[in-house]
């Protein structure tokens, strides 16, 4: 079994715009993501916005530099993440379908392969 883990990025805009209704629906929607899973879920979290971001950059004296926000700025911030265990990428993608974010079109999710130590 691989693990993979499940990014999940959108319009952070949105995101806080949301009802507080909306906000219910979709946290009910990864408690069915979450579910059908099972124990390919190995973990994850939704994470706070990106104004709560530091970042740490290298610099030539090997120093790094201590900033506030997001590493990159871009209009998608990564929302939050799941860490799951399948058989291959396919069975991987075949769950992260199920998220809701995978259904509106303000977000999206990408999945990435971890790599295993040894």
């Amino acid at each position: 079994m691989a693990k993979y883990l499940v990014l999940i990025y959108g319009d952070e805009q949105i995101w806080e715009s949301m009802s507080e209704q909306e906000r219910k629906d979709n946290e009910a929607a990864h408690g069915k993501f979450v579910a059908a899973a099972g124990d390919a879920v190995l973990g994850g979290h939704e994470l706070m916005s990106t104004t709560t971001a530091t970042s740490l950059r290298g610099r030539a004296t090997g120093e790094p530099t201590t900033t506030d926000g997001p590493f990159l700025e871009t209009k998608e911030a990564l929302g939050g993440f799941y860490l799951i265990e399948a058989p291959d990428l396919d069975a991987a993608i075949a769950l992260a379908k199920l998220l809701p974010e995978v259904s509106v079109s303000h977000s999206g999710v990408e999945i990435r392969p971890i790599v295993e130590a040894g």
